[in-house]
Parts: C-alpha cells; structure tokens; sequence
C-alpha cells in the first residue's frame, strides 16, 4: 500500500497555511500522520505521542476551526465538511498527499468522514472513542438542542465553571478520578476561546454532522478503533463500527475511559506504533 510523501523541506514547526494553523514534524520523505484533536483540543496535544514514533513518520497535528490558532475562519468551515476541506487545505500546500489519519472523539468523527468522503487522500484510519454520529433523526435534533444550551453558556458564562460542569459528564468519569490530570486538562483548555468553541459545537457537534452510519460498508483503508475499557458506550459503539466495516479491527485499552491518549498514553503509543507498522 501507498504512503504519504511530501517533496521539499518541511515547514517552521508551527505555521498558518489557508486559515487553519498546525505543526509538522519528522522527515519529508517519511510516511505521513495526521492528528485530529476532540472538542477544546489543539494540535499541541498530540506532541508527546507524535515524539514517541521515533522520527519514522512525518507527524502533522493540526487546530481545527475554532480550536488553537484556527479562528475566526469563514462560517462553512464550522462544519464536517469545512473541516475536512481546511484540513485538506493545509495538506496540499504541505505537499502531503495521502497520510494514515488519527482522531480523538470530534476528531475521529472527522478522520472516518475524511476516510470516507476523501477515500483518495486517506492510508489508514485509526480511531479513538469515535463515532459515525447518530441514525435517528429524532435523537440527532435533541443532540443539537442541548448542543445549542452548552453553546449558549460558552458565550455567555464562566469558562472554568464549564470546564468543571463539562469533566464532571459521566463519559470522563475515570480521567476525573486522577485530580491532578484532570487539573492540568482544565487549566490547558482555558486558553481556548469560549465563542469559537460555541462555533464549533454548532456546526461540527454529533448532532450536526451527517451520519455515515450507512457509509461504513464502503470504508476500504486499513482501520483500528480504539477504546478505554471503562467507556462502554465507546467500546460498544467501536464494536458495532468494525461489525460493519470489515478492514476495521478494535483495540480495548485497559484501565482507560473516554480520553485514552491522556489516561493510558503508553498503551495507547503502543497500539498506534503496531497499527502503523502493521500496514
């Protein structure tokens, strides 16, 4: 299978290309990873685990519309779709043409669209508490009410006290139980911007984004989908994924919940190192 190269030197490490900020590491003429982040994320996320791939790859993390250096972009790039289009953006004026995709929660949600919708630019997929959206029509306009509350209260309440109200979700249950990760995971997010952040529930919140659900027989690229062991919504909601797309496998990391990357990197760098070199 082909890999993703780029030609020419690799940019400063931390760059603006069409709107949408990002960082690059890694030889040019290594195959390419791209980082997707989840919501209040940035590229700045993923610099400990990009390092532990031991300069094999060239790693591209980007911040996604409304996260990081990404904001005040056009409002169609709020969107699934404006995502993956500044995503793709940035990529072609890296040169990068195809590159193995990983994706946290919103992130992941955006890497099995790009898999799906951008089947040329995509060699693998690897995914972290990711889901295809929601089937029911029913279901994904209750996710878009409450989405909207939470986007109202972005831009008109107490960041922290967000921050504290939104680690308290049964879903981050087992990363709130180690105080100190939780602490350094609110004080990190605080330097997000509260209305881009509104932006983005908006406009790429599961509720918003399409469903592809019925897109995952389709899916042709080599994936993993992995899960905390404690998140059994994740878990059950990864299992079902691979049942329907058969070069997908699943990854149960023990002891983690929703946010494997920050509660188990270890076992989490581990399954990426075997998925990446698997292929």
């Amino acid at each position: 299978m082909s890999r993703g190269k780029v030609a020419g030197t690799v940019p400063d490490p931390a760059h603006e290309v069409s709107g949408l900020n990002h960082t690059l590491s890694g030889d040019p003429r290594d195959p390419a990873v791209l980082f997707l982040h989840g919501f209040m994320g940035r590229a700045g996320d993923w610099r400990d685990l990009s390092a532990g791939l031991d300069k094999r790859f060239l790693c591209i993390a980007v911040d996604l519309p409304g996260h990081g250096a990404s904001l005040e972009m056009p409002p169609d790039r709020y969107t699934m779709e404006g995502a993956a289009r500044s995503v793709l953006d940035a990529l072609d004026k890296a040169g990068v043409d195809r590159m193995t995709v990983v994706g946290y929660s919103m992130g992941g949600r955006l890497a099995l669209y790009l898999a799906l919708r951008h089947p040329d630019r995509c060699a693998g997929l690897f995914l972290e508490s990711a889901s295809p959206g929601l089937e029911d029509d029913g279901e994904r306009t209750a996710r878009r009410r409450a989405d909207e509350q939470k986007a109202i209260r972005l831009e008109s309440g107490d960041f922290r006290e967000f921050l504290n109200d939104w680690y308290r979700q049964p879903l981050f249950a087992p990363l709130a139980r180690d105080e100190g990760l939780l602490r350094q995971t609110i004080e990190n997010k605080l330097g997000e911007d509260p209305a881009e952040l509104a932006m983005s529930l908006r406009g790429m919140g599961t509720g918003s984004q399409p469903s592809l659900w019925r897109e995952l027989p389709g899916l042709r690229v080599p994936s993993l989908a992995v899960a905390g062991e404690l998140d059994e919504k994740f878990v059950g909601i990864s299992r079902r994924v691979a049942s329907l797309c058969p070069p997908m496998r699943v990854a149960v990391v023990p002891g983690a919940g929703h946010n494997v990357h920050a509660e188990a990197p270890g076992g989490y760098l581990s399954s990426l190192r075997e998925f990446l070199d698997g292929r």
